[in-house]
């Protein structure tokens, strides 16, 4: 393929209703798109990365001068054999990852559309339909919070997931815990506690038999996190701290954790998430796709993704309708009442990009060709 022509855009989607986590409560993202063009094919990424660098080191405001004036032109006017290829081209911007899972995912879809092949079967996808999960936000209310369960679990969802913080965890766990017994319960701390304080604490959540506990301590810990898991029955899953294979290997070999929540665009695009995939898979350690508050684009690419052998519980890639009162794919997003996701036998993703409401949804674009790049 040769990169003739990016066009980058900011939009901005209202939520459905407020999520909010340790960090704070979000109520409209801003997100960055890529179309990219390649010899009359078009590709598209996402920019996973928050209005704010609260989860990562991150946000939009960084990923687009880093897109503008070193990713796009390195990539511009080049010809690659694989979307893979790209990851080269982009190394010597330390970090940035975000940005360039954005730009290497467009590739992806590029490269399925020139083989006309689904992508998830490009990527080594087996599965024809994938488990979902979903993740509930930090509420204004215990029973606000129990009307949300109440609706997912009805809706079919196979695992339900509570982000929890001090002050939010405990009490909620077990109200929860109690009024469903049997249903598959998670919860996330987004980097909440820390060891000095909070063991004690933490060696509570055994109780509850959780799948996991998401990311408790420090966002980019092995360490702590494997002085803690020795001391709990429930299995800690890692999230933050794992940003490329050798994360995953490392976090492994320290016994840090029992599961791996793998996010494309927090290790830097579908190339190093198949790396981190088969460290796992090597292994016998489950793995999981985590969400982003993604628009339709990203949450595609993120049902292709979790088609690999190794994503063997549940994932965040809900329904659109979940997030969007009306969303930029068509169709949207659908999860069946025995929540799974039907995995599209089409070329690409399966879906298209609604560039109608995009153009009405952008607040900033630019496009950059190939032959104006010396």
């Amino acid at each position: 393929m040769k990169i003739e022509s990016v066009t980058i855009r900011e939009i901005r989607m209202p939520l459905v209703h407020f999520f909010e986590t340790s960090f704070g409560r979000t109520t409209e993202r801003r997100i960055i798109l890529l179309e990219v063009e390649s010899q009359g094919l078009f590709g598209w990424g996402e920019c996973v990365a928050g209005e704010h660098p609260f989860y990562s080191d991150e946000c939009i405001d960084t990923a687009w001068p880093v897109l503008v004036d070193e990713l796009i032109p390195s990539i511009l006017g080049n010809k690659l054999f694989t979307a893979s290829d790209c990851a080269s081209l982009m190394a010597r911007v330390r970090g940035h990852r975000m940005a360039k899972a954005a730009l290497e995912n467009s590739l992806w879809e590029i490269e399925a559309w020139e083989k006309r092949m689904p992508l998830w079967k490009l990527l080594g996808g087996t599965r024809s339909e994938i488990t979902c999960g979903v993740s509930i936000g930090i509420q204004d209310s215990p029973e606000q919070l129990e009307e949300k369960v109440a609706t997912e679990v009805a809706a079919g969802y196979q695992r339900i997931k509570l982000k929890c913080k001090p002050g939010w965890d405990l009490t909620i766990l077990e109200r929860i815990r109690k009024r469903w017994p049997e249903i598959l319960l998670s919860c996330d701390a987004n980097s909440a506690y820390n060891l000095e304080e909070h063991l004690d604490h933490l060696k509570q959540f055994d109780q509850f038999n959780l799948l996991m506990i998401e990311q408790p301590l420090w966002h980019d810990d092995f360490y702590f996190h494997a002085r803690l898991q020795k001391q709990l029955k429930t299995p800690i899953c890692l999230d933050e701290a794992i940003r490329n294979a050798r994360d995953a290997k490392a976090a492994l070999e320290l016994e840090s954790c029992g599961i791996i929540n793998i996010k494309v665009g927090r290790v830097g695009g579908f190339t190093e998430a198949l790396r981190v995939h088969d460290v796992c898979y090597k292994r016998s350690i489950p793995v999981w796709c985590g969400g982003m508050l993604e628009s339709g684009i990203g949450r595609a690419q993120n049902v292709s993704l979790s088609s690999l052998p190794g994503f063997t519980l549940p994932g965040d890639v809900s329904a659109s309708r979940r997030y969007w009162k009306e969303d930029i794919i068509e169709p949207a997003v659908q999860v069946s009442t025995q929540g799974t996701i039907a995995v599209s036998n089409e070329i690409g993703t399966g879906y298209m990009v609604r560039k109608d409401l995009v153009q009405k949804l952008t607040v900033r674009e630019g496009t950059f060709k190939a032959a104006s790049i010396s």
